[in-house]
């Protein structure tokens, strides 16, 4: 059975959405405010006088270039929540802040899914989403293939209190980890992967989502049983349908059973309550 719903990521005490348009989105961030491109903003702003502490201008290619203009100092780093989780904010040079608030929701859901539960996080980043589940009693394997990132998880954990957790920090290609998993024999009860559309792994490995992504999956279905739990697949920054990915994960484990559930992942701003999209995704569970 397939599903088609929207997740909403809500604001909560040190992020949200504040306002948005003209191509762009003021975001806060605990007590810093940021304005970042948004091409999916198309309407106007619900105020003019945005006063942002830092603004980020894209450069002129579309790999993601750019820089961050501050407007007042802003520090190197600083330490946002969410719930018993601790980790660092920063303006990195990707134009994002550490970590995808839009998240949120997946996070809610798979918590309900990880108490006593092995979890692999494939791109992982810096591991917000793994410590979120370990706090929730899940093992955690988290695969990034950036040295720093893994690194940045290991921060993370630390704010968090969290280092005596069970989660495995491993700097490797995720296709290459995922294959040499299914060879062992190994299995898990639940499976995150966030791809990039394009990357590189520490050897130089180039992952292209449109030709590795269906492979990938077909590994991560090898690592899952009747008696596994879930798989969440996010995708950014592509011209992909919902429909596609839906009907790739909904082949790929059609014989474990469950449902399917497919659509548009979204943020709720602060101003007016409307919706702004930010990906799309498709997850599959037992129940």
């Amino acid at each position: 059975m397939t599903k088609l719903v929207t997740l909403i990521a809500e604001p909560w005490a040190d992020w949200g959405l504040i306002d948005s348009g003209n191509g762009q989105k003021l975001e806060r961030y605990g007590k810093i405010r940021v304005v970042r491109p948004e091409p999916q903003a198309m309407w106007a702003p619900a105020s003019a006088d945005w006063d942002p502490d830092a603004t980020f201008v894209p450069g002129s290619d579309e790999e993601g270039g750019g820089r961050w203009v501050q407007h007042r100092p802003v520090p190197r780093d600083w330490p946002l929540e969410r719930g018993a989780v601790c980790f660092a904010a920063s303006l990195t040079p990707f134009r994002h802040l550490g970590f995808f608030p839009d998240m949120a929701p997946q996070w809610d859901w798979m918590r309900e899914r990880s108490a006593d539960a092995d979890v692999l996080n494939l791109f992982g980043y810096t591991g917000v989403g793994s410590l979120l589940l370990s706090e929730a009693g899940a093992r955690l394997v988290h695969v990034d293939a950036s040295k720093k990132s893994v690194e940045g998880g290991k921060v993370n954990a630390d704010l968090s209190e969290l280092t005596d957790r069970p989660i495995r920090w491993i700097v490797d290609d995720a296709g290459k980890f995922t294959a040499r998993e299914v060879r062992r024999g190994r299995r898990y009860d639940g499976i995150l992967l966030d791809p990039p559309k394009f990357g590189r792994g520490p050897e130089g490995e180039v992952w292209r989502l449109e030709e590795n992504l269906a492979p990938l999956l077909s590994d991560c279905r090898n690592l899952l049983d009747e008696n596994s739990r879930f798989l969440v697949l996010t995708v950014y920054a592509v011209r992909m349908s919902a429909l596609a990915i839906g009907e790739l994960v909904k082949q790929t484990f059609a014989d474990l059973g469950g449902t399917v559930e497919i659509g548009e992942m979204a943020v709720r701003e602060e101003a007016r309550g409307l919706l702004l999209p930010t990906a799309i995704f498709a997850r599959w569970s037992k129940s």
